[in-house]
């Protein structure tokens, strides 16, 4: 839904309130065919188009950040001491949701479905062992873009928007009637930025060339994540679901399941409630992590299913501690949440409840994963053996190599994984 709300306020800011949001929803439908047209000329050209939008979104982001001139020294001071002080729960679900945003989890899904268009002899170590450095390599200089682009713009809101009042900004919009200044109430409370308050003091404060430039590039983005989310989809309907539907079908039932409740969100309440579901979501984003990144540390630590591609000791260790982070994080973020809203008793029980589901579940997942490492002791109590056990059969072998020199298409397989 979010690549859906982002694109819908992009249209929405580039036609300068002529077309409403829900129109932009629908919009978005296009996109639909868009994939079709692409995935029918090859993966290739998908990829030429993911990088022509990554692109637009660096020079256009850039641009902004060159234009605003944030403090460079605050900045690295941001990106090595990740800390703010003074800040209230709207700045901590911001930054959650950043996580969220950057560290997609079924991008997770996506990449490792990607890999098997590559055409690599598998059935030899050495041609898998290169092929997995120049994955890593392509997945380090995509995060490495992704970082860089979202200091852009964390930085120019951050330097332009923390601490400035509404009334500030409505002075200053102000100068400029074609903008909307009713957006910033007339108080002295600090603006509550998102997508379209950010495009719109970009507006004001360096001039109309300035949000359309911030549409086109949040345009890109919201381009960019709706084809990476639908082939996603895609992907987990083949792998997890065996629907082997027409290719077209399976693309607009995805798009279809983002759109329908956007749709309804967007044409049914106001803008700022659309933004700020925005930044719930990727928020949840963040909450789902764990459940995409713990199996797939279980899978990739497992000997029996990577044979000897398996985790080092130093991959574990850090992925290990990262997720550790990331649970720790979701779980202070909840906490804090509800303390600000104040809940009633009833509420309040079922968010405990919801929570303490979700730590149990992060709980089995990380026993689940101790077990793939081989810590087999666990399997010595009765609950362990009986409703997690271990993630394969001890009998079976289905390390890449042996995989592949059973497998007459070698270039192009797909592992079972068997409980």
């Amino acid at each position: 839904m979010q690549e859906v709300i982002g694109t819908a306020i992009a249209i929405y800011l580039l036609s300068n309130r002529v077309i409403p949001i829900w129109g932009g929803v629908l919009i978005t439908i296009i996109d639909t065919f868009t994939f079709l047209f692409l995935d029918k000329y090859g993966l290739r050209k998908l990829e030429t188009f993911f990088g022509l939008l990554i692109t637009i979104m660096g020079v256009t982001f850039g641009f902004e950040y060159a234009t605003s001139k944030p403090n460079a020294v605050g900045v690295l001071e941001g990106m090595f001491i990740p800390w703010c002080k003074n800040c209230d729960s709207r700045a901590l679900l911001q930054a959650v949701g950043i996580v969220g945003a950057v560290i997609m989890p079924h991008n997770l899904y996506l990449h490792s479905a990607l890999v098997k268009s590559r055409d690599i002899d598998r059935t030899k170590k050495e041609k898998v062992s290169d092929a997995n450095m120049y994955f890593f390599v392509e997945a380090a200089i995509a995060l490495l873009v992704s970082f860089v682009i979202n200091v852009f713009v964390v930085a120019v809101f951050a330097h332009g928007l923390f601490q400035t009042t509404n009334q500030e900004v409505h002075d200053l919009c102000l100068k400029h009637p074609s903008l909307n200044a009713s957006i910033f109430p007339e108080n002295d409370k600090y603006v509550d930025a998102d997508l379209y308050k950010g495009g719109i003091f970009l507006g004001c404060t360096y001039g109309l060339a300035a949000m359309y430039i911030w549409a086109v590039g949040i345009l890109a983005a919201g381009q960019s994540s709706t084809m990476t989310g639908t082939y996603a989809g895609q992907f987990a309907m083949e792998g997890f679901l065996n629907l082997q539907w027409a290719r077209w079908k399976r693309v607009l039932f995805t798009r279809t399941i983002a759109i329908i409740p956007t749709f309804f969100l967007a044409f049914f309440s106001h803008l700022e409630d659309l933004t700020n579901m925005n930044d719930i979501l990727n928020a949840i984003m963040s909450l789902q992590l764990p459940f995409a990144t713990i199996p797939t540390i279980a899978f990739t630590s497992n000997p029996q299913i990577m044979g000897e591609f398996v985790n080092g000791l130093g991959n574990k260790v850090a992925s290990i501690l990262l997720s550790i982070v990331v649970i720790a994080i979701n779980t202070y973020f909840v906490v804090n949440t509800v303390n600000e809203l104040e809940l009633h008793w009833f509420p309040l029980l079922v968010v405990i409840l919801v929570g303490i589901l979700y730590l149990l579940f992060c709980a089995y997942l990380v026993v689940h994963m101790a077990i793939s490492m081989g810590n087999t002791r666990l399997l010595r109590y009765g609950f362990v053996n009986k409703y997690v056990m271990g993630p394969i059969d001890s009998a079976l072998d289905i390390s890449p190599i042996s995989y592949a020199s059973l497998t007459p298409n070698s270039g192009n397989f797909t592992y079972t994984f068997v409980s």
